[in-house]
């Protein structure tokens, strides 16, 4: 119990209930490969893990420090086109595999901290709505350039490339299935993508439970009071914007690697910035478990309701109203009603839910 304390930084669940959560989701995603041996299973396993970096990186910013920002997904972007810019140039210059993904990722990383840098110096000064318009504006003109420097990014198009060798699809451990999963690139690549989600999730927990993590919660909570007892709160709102970005950056990377792919469309829509803000919301603000748990809930939701969905089309045939409301071609409708359910009665997040009934 003590090992499990200290690797989850002495932030346990706090209830019975999300402690169960998260060990189904653990394990269900550390044995997808085997339980689920389909494609389209392992594509929504890879896509949790990669959300729950993302989500979780977000509520460094929102849940732990109280700053709104519209900018995340353009570090998810810089960390997908630094891996997929590197490894399609160096590819031509006779430079594959691991290097090739080494140096796109140290490129990625250094012009997200770079920019997040001065995003945070220039801007976090600045209050509330008017910040996250400023950080809106920079992430619309990034997915501007992305869409129109086509020599380097591909354009609308994207770049397709390829990843070491290790990780192909057609490279081949075990001529045989082990235990149903077919153990090759694909088997090896999700792997990755597993332990670096789980290291990078603990690192989060160590940070957010450390002195600094402390004094960013204390700076949303009243950031004039964390001021005045002498925390220079610009510093700190500077750096928590930065770690957040990093964190995006490498989520990202993994993205690239996974799909082997990267556009505009992929790492820098709009729309994942709207999906990340409702995982937060779902999972609840300020607590790294609520990225883990709505991640989780959110990524199944968008991937099987329609076909639920299709198996209540089947089973109410014939009746007018009803037919017509659970055809799969409103399951962004049942989605959208699913979460303002989830809002109504979990207004502090499902883990802020949870670890209130287990105060009761």
């Amino acid at each position: 119990m003590r090992i499990v304390s200290s690797l989850l930084s002495h932030d346990l669940p706090r209830s019975r209930v999300l402690s169960l959560l998260l060990l189904v989701v653990l394990l269900g995603l550390a044995f997808t490969p085997f339980i689920f041996p389909g494609t389209k299973a392992l594509n929504v396993a890879a896509k949790i893990l990669i959300f729950i970096v993302l989500v979780a990186s977000y509520d460094l910013l929102l849940g732990y420090t109280g700053i709104v920002s519209f900018a995340h997904t353009m570090f998810f972007g810089i960390g997908a086109y630094g891996i997929a810019i590197a490894s399609s140039r160096m590819a031509n210059d006779g430079v594959v595999g691991w290097a090739a993904v080494g140096a796109g990722l140290a490129g990625a990383l250094i012009v997200s901290l770079l920019l997040s840098l001065l995003i945070g110096l220039f801007s976090l000064r600045v209050k509330a709505i008017f910040f996250a318009m400023i950080t809106l504006a920079v992430a619309s003109a990034f997915l501007t350039l992305a869409s129109q420097l086509s020599e380097l990014t591909g354009g609308e198009d994207g770049l397709n490339f390829k990843v070491p060798e290790l990780l192909q699809p057609g490279t081949e451990f075990l001529e045989e299935p082990f235990l149903g999963a077919s153990i090759d690139g694909r088997f090896a690549s999700y792997y990755l993508l597993f332990v670096v989600a789980l290291a990078l999730v603990l690192l989060m927990l160590r940070i957010v439970n450390s002195p600094f993590g402390r004094v960013l919660q204390a700076i949303r909570e009243n950031d004039f009071r964390a001021e005045a007892i002498g925390y220079r709160t610009v510093v700190y709102r500077t750096l928590s914007n930065v770690l957040a970005a990093l964190f995006a950056t490498v989520a990202g990377a993994l993205l690239a690697l996974w799909l082997r792919y990267n556009g505009p469309d992929t790492s820098l829509s709009f729309e994942i910035m709207l999906d990340i803000l409702l995982i937060v919301v779902i999972g609840g603000m300020g607590t790294i478990y609520g990225a883990v748990v709505g991640s989780a809930l959110f990524v199944l939701a968008q991937n099987y309701l329609q076909d639920l969905m299709k198996l209540g089309a089947v089973a109410v045939e014939g009746i007018p109203v009803l037919s017509q409301l659970v055809s799969p071609d409103r399951w962004l409708l049942w989605l959208g009603l699913l979460f303002v359910l989830a809002v109504y009665h979990f207004p502090s997040g499902i883990v802020g839910r949870l670890r209130a009934l287990r105060r009761l």
